[in-house]
């Protein structure tokens, strides 16, 4: 099946609790303060573009938690990955990790989470919102990204705009491959620049114990709440924060920093999570439990390379005309 050269677009009926268009980042500018932004599972996000066949950086819709709806006013392919957010075309269930053919007509529905909390909608050839600095990540705070490039969030009326796809191609991720994100969450975790300064007790205090994610959770970071780790630090001078980073204010309740963190802080960090894992801990809800083990540096870049690896190479899965 193919289509005429032409922009196309969906148009969105409910824009539900938050839905933002992302690609993977705004790189080269965290020196004057603007942070990365992007999707906030990576590993969902890259696997929605592959099973296009789309630049990896293509722009998608990240929809948090559900009860978002969108009206098809052109043939499309589209693939959802990530969370299981009870997707519907006109009512009839469809399955995340896939492509799937929407028609000029149909309604796609996003409900509730089933199984964790983000969700990823790729279009053929990229939705195309406007740039700032290089990219249409969405990061509110700053008002970069979006549509419009002024960082709002996805609202009902827009339309979201996407170039011609050639044909429909059936995919899917293998099963044994898409994560499972009702199971126990154990996190490694690569020491930081202030690791020594937490005492041997609080480390082990730390690495021994489950930890629950808060209700205090949001794109800039994951609040969690168990057992009290301190370090033998009032502070420290500000500096850079990455992805991933674990920062421990005063009530040592440890704060994972995501996607939109702040680009500088003065708490003490125990450590940092690599991307994959971080992404692996934004689709859990709170109440969740999450235990962490320490790692290295070595071990995430292998696990990053091998997913890169498969990315690059390997099958998506099923693919027939």
């Amino acid at each position: 099946m193919s289509w005429e050269a032409t922009s196309m677009s969906f148009e969105v009926l409910e824009p539900g609790m938050l839905a933002l268009i992302q690609d993977s980042g705004r790189y080269g500018y965290q020196h004057i303060g603007v942070t990365t932004g992007g999707p906030m599972d990576e590993f969902a996000f890259f696997w929605a573009n592959r099973l296009l066949d789309n630049d990896l950086n293509a722009a998608q819709v990240e929809i948090t938690f559900g009860r978002f709806s969108l009206l098809a006013q052109h043939d499309a392919c589209i693939a959802i990955t990530g969370a299981d957010l009870g997707a519907r075309i006109n009512d009839r269930e469809i399955a995340p990790w896939r492509t799937h053919r929407i028609s000029c007509g149909d309604r796609l529905d996003f409900t509730a989470p089933v199984s964790g909390l983000r969700a990823y909608l790729a279009v053929s050839g990229g939705f195309r919102p406007a740039m700032k600095l290089g990219s249409c990540a969405t990061v509110s705070r700053e008002g970069l990204g979006g549509l419009d490039g002024h960082g709002a969030k996805l609202a009902k009326g827009d339309r979201l705009e996407f170039d011609r796809a050639e044909t429909f191609v059936a995919a899917l991720l293998p099963e044994p491959e898409i994560p499972d994100y009702r199971q126990h969450l154990s996190l490694g975790v690569i020491p930081g620049y202030q690791y020594r300064d937490f005492p041997a007790v609080q480390r082990m205090k730390f690495f021994s114990g489950d930890y629950q994610v808060s209700q205090n959770i949001d794109r800039m970071g994951y609040r969690l709440k168990g057992d009290a780790i301190h370090s033998d630090l009032d502070g420290i001078v500000s500096e850079g924060i990455a992805y991933g980073a674990i920062q421990v204010p005063s009530d040592g309740q440890p704060i994972v920093l995501m996607k939109d963190r702040q680009t500088i802080g003065g708490y003490p960090k125990i450590g940092c999570l690599s991307a994959l894992d971080a992404g692996l801990l934004s689709q859990r809800a709170p109440g969740t439990s999450v235990s962490f083990y320490p790692s290295d540096v070595a071990e995430a870049e292998a696990r990053r390379l091998l997913f890169n690896r498969r990315l690059k190479t390997g099958a998506p899965g099923i693919r027939a005309d």
